[in-house]
């Protein structure tokens, strides 16, 4: 279907749409955009929407960078247009709201290199190269919180169906605190009518901590567009519910961080897949591949904990891999490979956080996966299912090293391209430079009396 031909028969079948969001995401993994009324759409879909390159390269918090990677011509348009099958109702904005992804270009016509999913694509390509398809699908925690923060800045618990903020976890649990059914039914209906594919919902380690998972995709891609989605409806919807949804990786000192798990199998030209073996570890490409994403999450460990907020989830008390090791069926490993039956054979990436940009995070597990199976890596021993005898590389633990790390990395820089991997370097260290920047009370609390 083309672009006009999906407008037209949106528009066809939903005859009180009336405004429409229209958004992209930027290298720091937000979603921003665009609203649109009815009467802009059709040019929009027919002529795409000229906007400034350097959208993509402001920071978290929507800062522009001096040096964010843009053109040596200056802050020139980029072409904006509409990602075929993503127009679709946003029922959290209202019963006439819709919306749908955007894609950069340059004005040639050509993939804009700082366009997350440009850089996703270009990894994808490799795989496409050598007659192989990645299979991919996330997991996504969060956390459901009281949209008002206390006196002193701090976040609290959500309430609970008693009018009380949650203090125990509940993990596995079915009640309705829990697993909050009014949200939930709200997210999957969402999920539903945005051809998301949302499955089953589980209640984490912490108070209001929820994990969802998608479904696998033979389009890595659309598994991250499924991704940015989902969590643009999460938080929407939480918000039509008086809560707040976060996804940043530790938003509570004592309690479990958020990740995101990346699951991956590789199929070959004939649709089979290459990781499936009678033997847990898997195949002896599954190996190898185990082997490229041990080796090289060092360098893109700041894509996986992309804010200083991330090395906080890092942490050696919060169960978290501290080194580049892998498991089969053990949760204490980077890289683990689930029980299941030999067909289902596949590599579960944990060290993401779910702040990260998923489009990054999964071009970077891509492309130490395709390491591996070029150069048929050796991943080691699997560390016991205890945790004990984890031997790989200690991941960087500090914010300014990883991202010095990955801005040095010739591998990431093949794979992800040197454009993005400067722009992506150039917008953390500004924000570490704003962070850092900032004296907490914390430094008053220690110091004002003693120093």
């Amino acid at each position: 279907m083309t672009a006009a031909a999906e407008l037209d028969a949106f528009l066809a079948s939903h005859p009180d749409a009336a405004f429409f969001d229209l958004f992209f995401t930027t290298l720091a993994g937000v979603p921003r955009g665009a609203r649109l009324r009815r009467h802009e759409i059709d040019n929009a879909y027919t002529h795409g929407r000229y906007l400034p390159g350097a959208v993509l390269v402001v920071d978290v918090t929507g800062r522009d960078l001096d040096d964010g990677g843009q053109s040596p011509a200056g802050d020139a348009d980029r072409l904006a247009l509409p990602v075929p099958g993503t127009l679709t109702p946003a029922p959290w904005l209202g019963p006439d709201a819709a919306q749908a992804m955007l894609g950069m270009f340059e004005l040639d016509g050509t993939p804009c290199r700082l366009d997350p999913r440009r850089v996703l694509a270009r990894v994808i390509d490799r795989f496409t190269a050598d007659g192989l398809v990645p299979v991919v699908a996330c997991e996504l925690e969060f956390y459901l919180i009281d949209p008002r923060r206390s006196t002193g800045g701090g976040l609290r618990q959500a309430r609970d169906s008693d009018g009380q903020r949650a203090t125990q976890a509940r993990v596995f649990g079915l009640d309705a605190d829990a697993l909050p059914g009014s949200y939930l039914r709200a997210l999957w209906a969402a999920c539903d009518v945005m051809a998301v594919p949302a499955g089953a919902a589980i209640s984490e380690y912490a108070p209001g901590q929820l994990e969802v998972t998608l479904a696998h995709r033979r389009d890595a891609l659309a598994a991250c567009d499924d991704a940015v989605r989902f969590k643009r409806a999460a938080k929407g919807i939480a918000a039509a519910h008086g809560q707040a949804a976060t996804f940043m990786a530790k938003p509570f000192g004592g309690s479990a961080g958020s990740g995101l798990h990346v699951h991956v199998s590789i199929d070959n030209a004939a649709g089979d897949n290459i990781f499936v073996a009678d033997v847990p570890e898997g195949s002896a490409a599954l190996r190898a591949a185990v082997g490229g994403a041990c080796a090289t999450m060092g360098d893109a460990t700041a894509v996986f904990a992309p804010n200083a907020n991330s090395y906080r989830r890092l942490a050696r008390d919060d169960d978290a891999p501290l080194r580049a090791s892998w498991g089969v069926n053990s949760r204490l490993a980077p890289v683990r490979i689930p029980a299941g039956p030999p067909a289902a054979r596949r590599i579960e990436h944990r060290l993401g956080g779910a702040d990260a940009n998923p489009y990054l995070a999964v071009a970077a597990i891509l492309a130490g996966i395709h390491c591996g199976l070029r150069q048929d890596c050796d991943p080691g021993a699997a560390i016991a299912s205890d945790g004990s005898g984890a031997t790989g590389e200690r991941l960087p633990s500090d914010w300014a090293y990883a991202i010095e790390r990955f801005d040095r990395s010739d591998v990431m820089r093949d794979y992800l391209g040197d454009t993005a991997v400067t722009a992506f370097a150039a917008i953390k260290r500004a924000e570490a430079a704003r962070f850092n920047a900032v004296v907490p009370a914390l430094d008053y609390d220690w110091l004002l009396q003693s120093a």
